[in-house]
Protein backbone atom coordinates (compact mmCIF):
# COMPACT_ATOMS: atom_id res chain seq x y z
CA UNK A 1 0.00 0.00 0.00
CA UNK A 2 1.43 3.18 -0.84
CA UNK A 3 0.96 6.27 1.48
CA UNK A 4 0.04 8.67 -1.50
CA UNK A 5 -2.86 6.32 -2.22
CA UNK A 6 -7.06 7.52 -1.46
CA UNK A 7 -6.98 4.00 -0.23
CA UNK A 8 -3.90 4.50 2.52
CA UNK A 9 -5.23 8.10 2.87
CA UNK A 10 -8.92 7.86 3.54
CA UNK A 11 -9.40 4.58 4.63
CA UNK A 12 -6.11 2.37 5.99
CA UNK A 13 -4.87 5.56 7.85
CA UNK A 14 -7.76 6.92 9.72
CA UNK A 15 -9.10 3.25 10.47
CA UNK A 16 -5.58 2.34 12.34
CA UNK A 17 -5.42 5.60 13.83
CA UNK A 18 -9.10 5.05 15.44
CA UNK A 19 -8.61 1.57 16.05
CA UNK A 20 -5.34 1.80 17.97
CA UNK A 21 -6.53 4.77 20.08
CA UNK A 22 -9.74 3.05 20.71
CA UNK A 23 -8.30 -0.17 21.54
CA UNK A 24 -5.82 1.33 24.34
CA UNK A 25 -8.79 3.43 26.05
CA UNK A 26 -11.73 0.80 26.14
CA UNK A 27 -8.87 -2.83 26.17
CA UNK A 28 -5.80 -2.05 27.40
CA UNK A 29 -1.96 -1.16 25.99
CA UNK A 30 -1.23 -4.89 24.56
CA UNK A 31 -4.51 -5.27 22.83
CA UNK A 32 -3.68 -1.57 21.09
CA UNK A 33 0.22 -2.72 20.26
CA UNK A 34 -1.54 -5.86 18.47
CA UNK A 35 -3.84 -3.79 16.86
CA UNK A 36 -0.69 -1.75 15.38
CA UNK A 37 1.52 -5.11 14.32
CA UNK A 38 -1.42 -6.96 12.42
CA UNK A 39 -2.48 -3.78 10.58
CA UNK A 40 1.01 -3.20 9.73
CA UNK A 41 1.00 -6.56 8.70
CA UNK A 42 -2.16 -5.92 6.54
CA UNK A 43 -0.04 -2.94 4.88
CA UNK A 44 2.89 -5.21 3.99
CA UNK A 45 0.34 -7.74 2.75
CA UNK A 46 -1.46 -4.89 0.58
CA UNK A 47 1.14 -5.57 -2.01
CA UNK A 48 1.81 -8.91 -2.04
CA UNK A 49 0.16 -11.72 0.94
CA UNK A 50 2.60 -14.56 -0.54
CA UNK A 51 5.44 -12.19 0.76
CA UNK A 52 3.75 -11.62 4.68
CA UNK A 53 5.19 -15.95 6.07
CA UNK A 54 8.67 -14.63 4.40
CA UNK A 55 8.60 -11.39 6.66
CA UNK A 56 6.74 -13.08 9.82
CA UNK A 57 9.44 -15.84 9.05
CA UNK A 58 12.39 -13.50 9.35
CA UNK A 59 10.89 -11.58 12.77
CA UNK A 60 10.40 -14.89 14.47
CA UNK A 61 13.99 -16.29 13.35
CA UNK A 62 15.52 -13.35 14.68
CA UNK A 63 13.80 -12.69 17.82
CA UNK A 64 15.20 -16.62 18.89
CA UNK A 65 18.29 -16.07 17.90
CA UNK A 66 18.78 -12.62 20.05
CA UNK A 67 17.26 -14.42 22.37
CA UNK A 68 19.88 -17.26 22.40
CA UNK A 69 22.53 -14.89 21.84
CA UNK A 70 21.52 -13.42 25.33
CA UNK A 71 21.18 -16.28 27.06
CA UNK A 72 23.96 -18.55 26.05
CA UNK A 73 28.01 -18.75 26.12
CA UNK A 74 28.17 -18.98 22.63
CA UNK A 75 27.25 -16.00 21.79
CA UNK A 76 29.72 -15.04 18.94
CA UNK A 77 28.29 -17.76 17.28
CA UNK A 78 24.71 -17.52 17.17
CA UNK A 79 25.53 -13.58 16.26
CA UNK A 80 27.34 -15.35 12.96
CA UNK A 81 24.57 -17.34 12.58
CA UNK A 82 21.93 -14.79 12.68
CA UNK A 83 24.23 -12.58 10.29
CA UNK A 84 24.60 -15.01 8.02
CA UNK A 85 21.02 -16.21 7.62
CA UNK A 86 20.06 -12.84 6.98
CA UNK A 87 22.78 -11.74 4.24
CA UNK A 88 21.83 -15.14 2.73
CA UNK A 89 17.93 -14.35 2.41
CA UNK A 90 18.88 -10.89 1.30
CA UNK A 91 21.65 -11.96 -1.01
CA UNK A 92 19.11 -14.63 -2.47
CA UNK A 93 15.86 -12.14 -3.31
CA UNK A 94 18.56 -9.31 -4.29
CA UNK A 95 21.61 -10.49 -6.13
CA UNK A 96 21.16 -13.99 -7.25
CA UNK A 97 20.01 -12.66 -10.85
CA UNK A 98 22.92 -10.14 -10.45
CA UNK A 99 25.54 -12.95 -9.62
CA UNK A 100 24.85 -15.11 -12.34
CA UNK A 101 24.18 -12.42 -15.08
CA UNK A 102 28.03 -11.75 -14.29
CA UNK A 103 28.95 -15.06 -14.13
CA UNK A 104 27.11 -15.58 -17.40
CA UNK A 105 29.58 -12.64 -19.20
CA UNK A 106 33.06 -13.40 -17.33
CA UNK A 107 32.73 -17.33 -18.57
CA UNK A 108 30.80 -16.87 -21.96
CA UNK A 109 27.84 -19.31 -20.32
CA UNK A 110 24.24 -18.46 -21.18
CA UNK A 111 22.39 -18.86 -17.34
CA UNK A 112 18.89 -19.25 -17.68
CA UNK A 113 17.98 -16.29 -14.79
CA UNK A 114 15.12 -17.23 -12.02
CA UNK A 115 13.95 -13.53 -11.87
CA UNK A 116 13.06 -13.30 -8.21
CA UNK A 117 10.77 -10.63 -7.99
CA UNK A 118 12.34 -8.64 -4.91
CA UNK A 119 10.06 -8.33 -1.38
CA UNK A 120 9.55 -4.52 -0.26
CA UNK A 121 11.38 -3.35 2.33
CA UNK A 122 13.77 -6.74 2.41
CA UNK A 123 16.62 -4.68 2.23
CA UNK A 124 15.36 -2.10 5.11
CA UNK A 125 14.03 -5.04 7.64
CA UNK A 126 17.36 -6.82 7.16
CA UNK A 127 19.56 -4.05 8.32
CA UNK A 128 17.21 -3.10 10.98
CA UNK A 129 16.91 -6.89 12.27
CA UNK A 130 20.69 -7.44 11.40
CA UNK A 131 21.74 -3.99 14.24
CA UNK A 132 19.33 -5.77 16.75
CA UNK A 133 21.43 -8.83 16.68
CA UNK A 134 24.54 -6.84 17.28
CA UNK A 135 23.10 -5.04 20.09
CA UNK A 136 21.94 -8.45 21.72
CA UNK A 137 25.60 -9.13 21.34
CA UNK A 138 27.03 -6.05 22.54
CA UNK A 139 24.57 -6.16 25.87
CA UNK A 140 22.48 -2.75 24.70
CA UNK A 141 19.38 -3.94 23.84
CA UNK A 142 16.55 -3.42 26.27
CA UNK A 143 14.29 -6.35 27.33
CA UNK A 144 11.44 -6.92 25.50
CA UNK A 145 8.79 -9.66 24.02
CA UNK A 146 7.83 -11.12 21.10
CA UNK A 147 4.98 -8.86 20.29
CA UNK A 148 6.92 -5.27 20.85
CA UNK A 149 9.57 -6.98 18.91
CA UNK A 150 6.84 -7.23 15.82
CA UNK A 151 6.15 -3.91 16.82
CA UNK A 152 9.90 -2.93 16.02
CA UNK A 153 10.20 -4.30 12.93
CA UNK A 154 6.62 -4.30 11.39
CA UNK A 155 5.46 -0.44 12.45
CA UNK A 156 3.86 0.57 9.11
CA UNK A 157 5.76 4.26 8.78
CA UNK A 158 9.29 2.75 8.20
CA UNK A 159 8.67 -0.57 6.82
CA UNK A 160 9.26 -0.59 3.36
CA UNK A 161 11.44 1.96 2.65
CA UNK A 162 12.77 3.43 6.24
CA UNK A 163 13.68 5.65 8.58
CA UNK A 164 15.92 2.76 9.44
CA UNK A 165 15.31 2.74 12.96
CA UNK A 166 17.43 1.87 16.02
CA UNK A 167 16.07 -1.03 18.86
CA UNK A 168 17.04 0.45 22.12
CA UNK A 169 16.00 4.18 20.35
CA UNK A 170 12.43 2.54 19.71
CA UNK A 171 11.72 0.29 22.60
CA UNK A 172 10.72 2.90 25.26
CA UNK A 173 8.58 4.36 23.06
CA UNK A 174 6.34 1.11 21.81
CA UNK A 175 6.02 0.68 25.36
CA UNK A 176 5.73 4.12 27.23
CA UNK A 177 2.46 5.20 28.70
CA UNK A 178 1.96 7.98 26.81
CA UNK A 179 2.38 6.65 23.67
CA UNK A 180 -1.14 4.62 23.73
CA UNK A 181 -2.87 8.11 24.80
CA UNK A 182 -3.88 10.46 21.90
CA UNK A 183 -1.90 13.67 22.03
CA UNK A 184 -3.67 16.30 19.51
CA UNK A 185 -0.16 18.67 19.07
CA UNK A 186 1.84 15.71 18.05
CA UNK A 187 -1.44 14.49 15.25
CA UNK A 188 -1.13 18.47 14.24
CA UNK A 189 2.43 18.41 13.69
CA UNK A 190 1.97 14.79 12.24
CA UNK A 191 -0.45 15.59 9.82
CA UNK A 192 1.25 18.75 8.48
CA UNK A 193 5.00 16.59 8.12
CA UNK A 194 2.61 13.91 6.25
CA UNK A 195 1.02 16.84 4.34
CA UNK A 196 4.69 18.43 2.61
CA UNK A 197 5.49 15.36 2.06
CA UNK A 198 2.59 14.44 -0.16
CA UNK A 199 3.01 17.50 -1.87
CA UNK A 200 6.98 16.61 -2.15
CA UNK A 201 6.04 13.19 -3.60
CA UNK A 202 2.68 13.87 -5.72
CA UNK A 203 3.41 17.81 -7.40
CA UNK A 204 7.24 17.48 -7.48
CA UNK A 205 8.72 14.29 -7.54
CA UNK A 206 6.44 12.47 -9.66
CA UNK A 207 6.55 15.84 -12.34
CA UNK A 208 10.17 15.46 -12.52
CA UNK A 209 10.16 11.68 -13.84
CA UNK A 210 8.78 12.02 -16.78
CA UNK A 211 11.47 14.57 -17.94
CA UNK A 212 13.85 12.00 -15.85
CA UNK A 213 12.83 8.94 -17.42
CA UNK A 214 12.54 10.64 -21.47
CA UNK A 215 16.30 11.98 -21.37
CA UNK A 216 17.70 8.85 -19.58
CA UNK A 217 16.24 6.43 -22.31
CA UNK A 218 17.52 8.72 -24.90
CA UNK A 219 21.00 8.46 -23.17
CA UNK A 220 22.85 8.12 -26.97
CA UNK A 221 21.23 11.25 -28.66
CA UNK A 222 21.36 13.81 -26.05
CA UNK A 223 22.54 17.12 -26.58
CA UNK A 224 24.28 19.23 -24.18
CA UNK A 225 21.44 21.01 -22.63
CA UNK A 226 19.62 17.95 -22.61
CA UNK A 227 21.54 16.09 -20.85
CA UNK A 228 21.89 18.55 -17.76
CA UNK A 229 18.34 19.19 -17.77
CA UNK A 230 17.89 15.16 -17.33
CA UNK A 231 20.54 14.70 -14.58
CA UNK A 232 19.07 18.02 -12.46
CA UNK A 233 15.58 16.65 -12.89
CA UNK A 234 16.67 13.31 -11.31
CA UNK A 235 18.60 14.89 -9.18
CA UNK A 236 15.42 16.98 -7.58
CA UNK A 237 13.64 14.02 -8.16
CA UNK A 238 15.03 11.64 -6.02
CA UNK A 239 15.60 13.87 -3.24
CA UNK A 240 12.01 14.84 -3.07
CA UNK A 241 11.03 11.33 -3.60
CA UNK A 242 13.06 9.96 -1.14
CA UNK A 243 12.70 12.64 1.31
CA UNK A 244 8.96 13.08 0.84
CA UNK A 245 8.64 9.01 1.78
CA UNK A 246 10.63 9.94 5.18
CA UNK A 247 8.93 12.82 6.09
CA UNK A 248 5.47 11.41 5.49
CA UNK A 249 6.64 8.35 7.41
CA UNK A 250 8.04 10.79 10.44
CA UNK A 251 4.65 12.46 10.56
CA UNK A 252 2.84 9.16 10.43
CA UNK A 253 4.73 8.09 13.37
CA UNK A 254 4.54 11.09 15.33
CA UNK A 255 0.91 10.67 15.12
CA UNK A 256 1.15 7.43 16.87
CA UNK A 257 3.09 9.74 19.15
CA UNK A 258 6.38 8.17 17.69
CA UNK A 259 9.49 10.14 17.29
CA UNK A 260 11.27 8.85 14.15
CA UNK A 261 14.33 9.37 13.39
CA UNK A 262 15.04 12.54 11.20
CA UNK A 263 16.46 10.94 7.70
CA UNK A 264 17.12 13.80 6.00
CA UNK A 265 19.02 17.80 6.39
CA UNK A 266 19.12 19.72 3.40
CA UNK A 267 21.36 17.60 1.64
CA UNK A 268 21.76 19.52 -1.22
CA UNK A 269 22.76 22.52 0.90
CA UNK A 270 26.15 20.71 1.76
CA UNK A 271 29.59 21.98 1.66
CA UNK A 272 31.43 19.14 1.46
CA UNK A 273 31.02 15.11 0.76
CA UNK A 274 31.59 14.41 4.07
CA UNK A 275 28.94 16.99 5.17
CA UNK A 276 26.57 15.78 2.39
CA UNK A 277 26.76 12.10 4.10
CA UNK A 278 25.95 13.68 7.03
CA UNK A 279 22.81 14.77 5.64
CA UNK A 280 21.34 12.59 3.25
CA UNK A 281 19.87 9.25 3.78
CA UNK A 282 21.27 10.14 7.99
CA UNK A 283 19.92 6.72 9.11
CA UNK A 284 21.86 4.43 6.63
CA UNK A 285 25.01 6.83 7.25
CA UNK A 286 24.78 5.62 10.96
CA UNK A 287 23.92 2.23 10.79
CA UNK A 288 27.30 2.06 8.34
CA UNK A 289 28.81 4.11 10.48
CA UNK A 290 27.69 1.51 14.36
CA UNK A 291 27.78 -1.51 12.27
CA UNK A 292 30.68 -1.50 9.61
CA UNK A 293 33.07 1.16 9.66
CA UNK A 294 33.66 1.36 13.19
CA UNK A 295 33.99 -2.88 13.56
CA UNK A 296 36.04 -3.00 10.82
CA UNK A 297 38.70 -1.12 12.84
CA UNK A 298 37.26 2.97 11.84
CA UNK A 299 39.96 5.08 12.74
CA UNK A 300 41.99 3.28 15.12
CA UNK A 301 44.68 1.50 13.00
CA UNK A 302 45.89 4.32 11.12
CA UNK A 303 45.18 6.55 8.14
CA UNK A 304 45.78 4.35 5.73
CA UNK A 305 43.08 1.73 7.12
CA UNK A 306 40.61 4.34 7.70
CA UNK A 307 40.45 5.14 3.84
CA UNK A 308 40.36 1.33 3.37
CA UNK A 309 37.09 0.84 5.77
CA UNK A 310 35.46 4.01 4.44
CA UNK A 311 36.25 3.03 0.92
CA UNK A 312 34.80 -0.41 1.47
CA UNK A 313 31.92 1.46 3.32
CA UNK A 314 30.95 2.91 0.80
CA UNK A 315 31.06 -0.30 -1.51
CA UNK A 316 28.86 -2.24 0.31
CA UNK A 317 26.36 1.32 0.39
CA UNK A 318 26.32 1.13 -3.23
CA UNK A 319 25.69 -2.54 -3.47
CA UNK A 320 23.06 -2.24 -0.93
CA UNK A 321 20.90 0.24 -3.19
CA UNK A 322 21.33 -2.06 -6.34
CA UNK A 323 22.16 -5.27 -7.86
CA UNK A 324 24.25 -3.80 -10.39
CA UNK A 325 27.62 -2.29 -11.10
CA UNK A 326 26.40 1.01 -11.71
CA UNK A 327 25.91 1.16 -8.11
CA UNK A 328 28.68 -0.62 -6.85
CA UNK A 329 30.63 2.45 -9.21
CA UNK A 330 28.70 4.97 -7.28
CA UNK A 331 29.47 4.00 -4.03
CA UNK A 332 33.27 3.59 -5.16
CA UNK A 333 32.93 7.12 -6.73
CA UNK A 334 31.77 8.07 -2.98
CA UNK A 335 34.23 6.54 -1.25
CA UNK A 336 37.02 7.73 -3.38
CA UNK A 337 35.75 11.74 -3.09
CA UNK A 338 35.38 10.89 0.55
CA UNK A 339 38.85 10.35 0.74
CA UNK A 340 40.33 13.04 -0.87
CA UNK A 341 37.64 14.64 0.77
CA UNK A 342 39.26 13.86 4.52
CA UNK A 343 42.69 14.16 3.33
CA UNK A 344 41.56 17.57 1.89
CA UNK A 345 40.68 18.46 5.59
CA UNK A 346 44.09 16.86 7.28
CA UNK A 347 45.97 19.60 4.93
CA UNK A 348 43.62 21.95 6.75
CA UNK A 349 43.04 23.60 2.55
CA UNK A 350 39.58 26.06 3.38
CA UNK A 351 37.37 27.19 -0.02
CA UNK A 352 35.26 29.44 0.40
CA UNK A 353 31.32 28.39 0.52
CA UNK A 354 30.64 29.97 -2.98
CA UNK A 355 32.81 27.18 -4.23
CA UNK A 356 32.84 24.37 -2.01
CA UNK A 357 28.94 24.17 -2.50
CA UNK A 358 28.70 24.07 -6.12
CA UNK A 359 31.97 21.55 -6.59
CA UNK A 360 30.05 19.57 -3.69
CA UNK A 361 27.00 19.66 -5.69
CA UNK A 362 28.35 19.02 -9.08
CA UNK A 363 29.90 15.83 -7.38
CA UNK A 364 26.73 14.58 -6.19
CA UNK A 365 25.05 15.25 -9.55
CA UNK A 366 27.02 13.50 -11.26
CA UNK A 367 27.73 10.25 -9.26
CA UNK A 368 23.63 10.56 -9.39
CA UNK A 369 23.84 9.82 -13.28
CA UNK A 370 25.78 6.40 -12.74
CA UNK A 371 22.91 6.15 -10.07
CA UNK A 372 20.10 6.33 -11.93
CA UNK A 373 21.62 5.00 -15.67
CA UNK A 374 20.69 1.48 -17.03
CA UNK A 375 23.72 0.69 -17.40
CA UNK A 376 27.49 2.29 -17.63
CA UNK A 377 27.40 2.73 -21.48
CA UNK A 378 24.33 5.24 -21.40
CA UNK A 379 26.22 6.39 -18.03
CA UNK A 380 28.78 7.70 -20.04
CA UNK A 381 27.25 8.61 -22.90
CA UNK A 382 24.98 11.70 -20.75
CA UNK A 383 28.34 12.57 -18.87
CA UNK A 384 30.19 12.98 -22.16
CA UNK A 385 26.83 14.92 -23.79
CA UNK A 386 27.06 16.92 -20.40
CA UNK A 387 30.92 18.07 -21.09
CA UNK A 388 30.11 18.51 -24.77
CA UNK A 389 30.39 22.04 -25.38
CA UNK A 390 30.08 21.61 -29.41
CA UNK A 391 26.52 20.21 -28.76
CA UNK A 392 25.12 23.18 -27.94
CA UNK A 393 21.15 23.11 -29.49
CA UNK A 394 18.57 25.44 -27.87
CA UNK A 395 14.45 24.90 -28.61
CA UNK A 396 13.59 26.45 -32.10
CA UNK A 397 11.41 29.05 -30.11
CA UNK A 398 14.10 30.57 -28.22
CA UNK A 399 16.03 32.53 -31.50
CA UNK A 400 13.02 34.82 -31.69
CA UNK A 401 14.09 36.35 -28.56
CA UNK A 402 16.62 38.98 -28.78
CA UNK A 403 19.37 37.78 -26.43
CA UNK A 404 19.35 34.15 -27.88
CA UNK A 405 19.34 35.09 -31.52
CA UNK A 406 22.91 36.75 -30.97
CA UNK A 407 24.17 33.26 -30.18
CA UNK A 408 22.80 31.74 -33.44
CA UNK A 409 25.46 34.16 -35.22
CA UNK A 410 28.44 32.43 -32.79
CA UNK A 411 27.35 29.37 -33.81
CA UNK A 412 24.91 27.79 -31.44
CA UNK A 413 22.18 25.64 -33.42
CA UNK A 414 18.78 25.76 -32.48
CA UNK A 415 15.92 23.11 -33.12
CA UNK A 416 13.42 20.89 -31.72
CA UNK A 417 14.22 18.88 -28.38
CA UNK A 418 12.47 15.84 -27.61
CA UNK A 419 11.15 16.74 -24.07
CA UNK A 420 8.54 16.54 -22.75
CA UNK A 421 6.58 20.08 -22.36
CA UNK A 422 8.31 23.21 -23.04
CA UNK A 423 11.88 23.63 -22.24
CA UNK A 424 11.60 26.90 -21.20
CA UNK A 425 9.15 25.86 -18.48
CA UNK A 426 11.39 23.04 -17.63
CA UNK A 427 14.58 25.11 -16.98
CA UNK A 428 11.96 27.28 -15.11
CA UNK A 429 11.36 24.76 -13.10
CA UNK A 430 14.57 23.59 -12.17
CA UNK A 431 16.09 26.83 -11.01
CA UNK A 432 13.08 27.57 -8.89
CA UNK A 433 13.48 23.85 -7.21
CA UNK A 434 17.07 24.68 -7.32
CA UNK A 435 17.13 27.81 -5.06
CA UNK A 436 14.40 26.50 -2.66
CA UNK A 437 16.71 23.38 -2.12
CA UNK A 438 19.55 25.69 -1.69
CA UNK A 439 17.99 28.51 1.16
CA UNK A 440 15.13 26.37 3.10
CA UNK A 441 15.90 24.65 6.08
CA UNK A 442 14.40 21.00 5.83
CA UNK A 443 10.56 20.74 7.00
CA UNK A 444 10.90 18.86 10.80
CA UNK A 445 14.06 21.36 11.11
CA UNK A 446 11.63 23.85 9.92
CA UNK A 447 8.67 23.05 12.19
CA UNK A 448 10.68 23.23 15.26
CA UNK A 449 11.53 26.44 14.76
CA UNK A 450 8.25 27.52 13.76
CA UNK A 451 6.90 25.65 16.95
CA UNK A 452 7.74 29.13 19.11
CA UNK A 453 6.20 31.09 16.74
CA UNK A 454 2.11 30.08 17.01
CA UNK A 455 0.85 32.65 14.35
CA UNK A 456 3.84 31.84 11.55
CA UNK A 457 2.89 27.91 11.90
CA UNK A 458 -0.86 29.32 11.92
CA UNK A 459 -0.13 30.42 8.46
CA UNK A 460 1.98 27.89 7.57
CA UNK A 461 -0.73 25.28 8.36
CA UNK A 462 -3.49 27.66 6.21
CA UNK A 463 -1.01 27.36 3.23
CA UNK A 464 -0.78 23.98 3.26
CA UNK A 465 -3.77 22.96 4.03
CA UNK A 466 -4.79 24.45 0.53
CA UNK A 467 -1.91 22.68 -0.74
CA UNK A 468 -2.52 19.54 0.51
CA UNK A 469 -6.31 19.60 -0.83
CA UNK A 470 -5.04 20.20 -4.25
CA UNK A 471 -2.46 17.00 -3.77
CA UNK A 472 -5.25 14.85 -3.08
CA UNK A 473 -6.81 16.21 -5.82
CA UNK A 474 -3.77 15.20 -8.18
CA UNK A 475 -3.26 11.65 -7.15
CA UNK A 476 -3.97 9.94 -10.46
CA UNK A 477 -5.49 6.74 -11.16
CA UNK A 478 -2.12 5.02 -11.37
CA UNK A 479 -0.38 5.51 -8.29
CA UNK A 480 3.28 6.19 -8.50
CA UNK A 481 5.74 3.76 -6.34
CA UNK A 482 8.81 5.57 -4.11
CA UNK A 483 11.93 5.12 -6.25
CA UNK A 484 13.52 3.56 -2.75
CA UNK A 485 11.18 0.65 -2.91
CA UNK A 486 13.35 -0.09 -5.53
CA UNK A 487 16.25 -0.74 -3.44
Amino acid sequence: MLFNSYAFILVYLPVTFAAFFLTAKYICNRASTLVLVLVSFIFYGYWDVHYVPLLFASITFNYLVGRQIGLTNNQRLWLIFGLVVNVALLGYFKYTDFFLTTVSNISGSDFDLPHIILPLGISFFTFTQSAYLVDVYRGEAAKHDFLTYCEFVTIFPHLIAGPIINHKKMLPQFIAEKTFHLNIENVAIGLTLFAMGLVKKVLIADNLSSIANNIFSRADSLTFLESWVGALAYTFQLYFDFSGYSEMAIGLGLMFNLKLPVNFNSPYQSKSIIDFWRRWHMTLGVWVKDYLYIPMGGNRQGELKKMRNLFVSMLIIGLWHGAGWTFILWGGIHGLLLMINHQWRRLKITLPAFVSWPLTFLCVLTCWVFFRADNFSSAIAILAAMTDIHNVVLPSEWIAIDCFAILSDLGICFGKLALAGSLSNICVKLLVIGFILAVCPNPPIMLSHLQTHPRRLQVLAGVLGLVFAFTILSIGHVESEFLYFQF
